[in-house]
């Protein structure tokens, strides 16, 4: 086709507001560049925000990102829907997943990346922070620091993080021969930790708060701060994951950092490899 041809095809595509169907293209063989990204129902800060930088990078990656959300059959079924589309990749976001997501994928030979959590398998690349060795970090900080009656605010069961951030932790108080003085469990909300941190029976058996992320420790604060409790005069208190709020100036919470940036450009590296290299 000669040039001027061809810019007469293109002026009046563009009159017509015409654009090329890229999902019929892809059954050409043309990669569809949809990639879809589970997050489940995003209980804390850091969720929203690892979310909302994905689908930033993904852009600027040139791909197309669906997000789905929630929990349960509402989740499945939007994921069984989403299955439907030409897919590059799935992206698992959610600290809570079933087993079957990632079976529907591969069965369709979809590539999983399971981001924030370690999921094993065939055609499945994982990304992860080290929670268990992060922890126990945060803890032997602590210990350093002359503390020696702990309590742990701990997050669902159901997340993986949950058990890895609890080992760190269990793991470096009993290397110096000592033990929690409690458990407490929240549910990775603010106000789950501003509700469990009520039931502690003894806040005085205890001069340092570990918390399994930082949305916690937020509710952790607000409640001491309401009781007149000194932090860290009377209690430390930390957290994991460094939100933006974390360092709010009313807030400077000590935390651990889980770096979003390069988590997100570990994950389209790992998206790209792997369409690279099936």
């Amino acid at each position: 086709m000669d040039a001027e041809k061809k810019r007469r095809i293109l002026t009046a595509a563009d009159q017509l507001g015409y654009r090329p169907n890229a999902l019929a293209a892809s059954l050409q063989g043309a990669g569809s560049n949809l990639v879809a990204i589970f997050v489940g129902e995003m209980p804390n800060h850091y969720d929203k925000e690892v979310a909302a930088a994905l689908v930033n990078g993904l852009n600027a990656a040139g791909k197309w990102p669906i997000v789905i959300g929630g929990a349960g059959d509402t989740a499945k079924s939007a994921i069984q829907n989403v299955l439907r589309y030409p897919l590059e990749a799935m992206i698992l976001r959610s600290g809570s997943l079933d087993a079957d997501v990632v079976s529907s994928c591969l069965k369709l030979g979809i590539p999983v990346i399971s981001s924030g959590r370690i999921v094993e398998g065939p055609a499945v690349d994982n990304i992860c922070v080290r929670n268990r060795e992060a922890m126990a970090m945060m803890t032997e900080h602590l210990i350093n620091q002359g503390r020696r009656k702990f309590a742990y605010l701990s997050g669902p069961d159901t997340f993986w993080s949950t058990h890895e951030r609890y080992l760190g932790f269990e793991e470096t108080v009993k290397e110096h021969r000592l033990e929690p003085c409690s458990k407490l469990y929240g549910d990775y909300s603010v106000m789950g930790r501003f509700n469990a941190i009520q039931l502690h029976p003894d806040l005085a058996n205890m001069d340092a708060l570990v918390c399994a992320n930082d949305a916690m420790a937020l509710g952790a604060l607000m409640y001491l701060k309401s009781k007149s409790i000194s932090v860290p005069g009377e209690i430390a208190v930390t957290g994991f994951d460094d939100i933006s709020m974390a360092e709010w100036p009313n807030v400077e919470l000590t935390t651990l950092r889980n770096p979003i940036e390069a988590l997100v450009k570990g994950t389209i590296d790992l998206l790209m490899a792997r369409a690279a290299d099936p």
